[in-house]
């Protein structure tokens, strides 16, 4: 059973940083994909970051946090983060870190790629 908790979701003011942590357990984490997804109220579920299973350079992101956000991994602690700076409040929403099970060699920006999701975590960044 795969498990997947997010943390770090807060309020901050525009212009500041928060980093999100997603703890996995259940599988080997290091032979998967991950990714970062946001649902704002009102909205559909929108991709935001990707990476493969070993991290590094193998990175994809949505050009609207290209170059703010930065998600990275390590595997020895089974945990993906997502480091956001330069914080808007069109990023306020409910972020969720999946897993993707079928294709660990290459970020995926579609959720139907993704086979495991956490509960997300709540990031609010007030004007």
């Amino acid at each position: 059973q795969v498990q997947l908790v997010e943390s770090g979701g807060g309020l901050v003011q525009t212009g500041g940083s928060l980093r999100l942590s997603c703890a996995a357990s259940g599988r080997t984490f290091s032979t998967y994909g991950m990714g970062w997804f946001r649902q704002a109220p009102g909205k559909e579920r929108e991709f935001v970051a990707g990476i493969n299973w070993s991290g590094g350079r193998s990175t994809y992101y949505a050009d609207s946090v290209k170059g703010r956000f930065t998600i990275s991994r390590d595997n020895t602690k089974n945990t993906v983060y997502l480091q956001m700076n330069s914080l808007k409040p069109e990023d306020t929403a409910v972020y969720y870190c999946a897993m993707n099970a079928r294709n660990p060699y290459q970020p995926e920006s579609k959720a139907y790629e993704y086979d495991y999701w956490g509960q997300g975590t709540q990031v609010t960044v007030s004007s």
